[in-house]
């Protein structure tokens, strides 16, 4: 094998005494930040993963603006935490850093030294950095994992064995906790700088979503994120708010304009076509969760989809509006989740 001084190509297979002296970092940990060489070089290993049933690799479908590798954090014991080599993958576009994909592909012949394939360079999903999913740790137990989402930024490899395969079939996990550390990691963001208008519409949503979260706790209810697996796809689909006693999902939205009404029934039409496949001891609710009543039309063009409405009240307390075919409308009552429930 033979090292450039000008970096490694994409393709080209590597060994860890080769790697180090061209772009930093040293050791044999998964995440290696470089900070003389200002890089953070991050290694795959299936073989690893597969121990604690997660697999990295690349998305067998695009999204709106390309591929995406999805890998997963360090921690091998308990939650991951955004600290560390973590915290280093989230932070390398702010602190000037290149990210730096290796995957493990075997060892060097008569020996143990383990060779990598350079896959390319990478940025951290800018849209949606991150995904907290459940998984077991080295232990056996369900802690949560941090699934980063990579996106090359320039020349890279894309080898049909590193792409994940397809589910099967629709599959679900309730995780009581991950959405609101997403929203909370979401709002430390924000805070660093001034926001634009979409992002004080999201800030919004996030801000709806904990109330709603609270609200809910306060009554004896339980809401948390599902991880849906969908079928034909490699994507998670997250549903941030749902309560799994009334197989209800909630999809909140920073306005009650007709732009984040409909972006909301989108994302409840996607949910219930993967879930409804779903064996539950309730029929699956949607509803819309709304910072103010919304407008006639929007209410109506809902209920023709089977879906409700919670909005808060001019209390600040939250009230629902049941999903009606009636084009009249319905009238609002008072909110309690385990009541009001309306059948899709």
């Amino acid at each position: 094998m033979t090292t450039h001084t000008s970096g490694p190509r994409p393709g080209q297979i590597l060994t860890r005494a080769e790697i180090h002296p061209i772009l930093g970092g040293a050791g044999y940990a998964g995440i290696c930040p470089a900070v003389e060489k200002r890089n953070v070089l991050i290694f795959s290993d299936s073989k690893v993963g597969e121990r604690f049933g997660y697999r990295d690799g690349w998305l067998a479908e695009d999204d709106d603006i390309g591929p995406i590798f999805t890998y997963t954090g360090a921690g091998k014991r308990g939650d991951q935490a955004l600290e560390g080599g973590n915290k280093a993958i989230l932070e390398h576009v702010d602190k000037g850093r290149t990210l730096h994909l290796f995957i493990a592909v075997g060892k060097v012949p008569g020996s143990d030294t383990r060779t990598h394939a350079y896959i390319g360079e990478f940025k951290v999903d800018a849209r949606n950095p991150f995904e907290i999913r459940e998984a077991k740790d080295e232990l056996g137990a369900d802690r949560n994992v941090i699934v980063f989402r990579l996106r090359p930024t320039g020349p890279h490899i894309r080898r049909e064995e590193d792409t994940l395969p397809r589910a099967t079939q629709a599959r679900s996990r309730f995780n009581r906790s991950a959405a609101k550390l997403t929203r909370a990691y979401r709002r430390q963001k924000r805070q660093q700088r001034q926001l634009s208008d979409t992002e004080q519409v999201a800030a919004a949503r996030d801000d709806l979503a904990d109330t709603f979260e609270e609200s809910s706790l306060v009554a004896g209810e339980t809401i948390g994120q599902l991880e849906v697996s969908m079928r034909d796809a490699t994507a998670q689909l997250m549903v941030e708010l749902y309560n799994p006693t009334s197989n209800t999902v909630y999809e909140p939205t920073g306005s009650a304009a007709s732009e984040s009404i409909a972006e909301a029934m989108t994302q409840l039409l996607l949910a219930r076509h993967h879930l409804r496949s779903i064996a539950h001891s309730q029929p699956l609710h949607l509803m819309v969760l709304s910072p103010e009543l919304p407008r006639e039309d929007l209410r109506n063009l809902l209920a023709e989809h089977g879906i409700g409405v919670v909005y808060r009240n001019e209390s600040g307390d939250f009230s629902e509006f049941a999903a009606s075919t009636s084009t009249s409308g319905s009238a609002p009552r008072a909110f309690r989740c385990l009541d009001c429930p309306v059948p899709a």
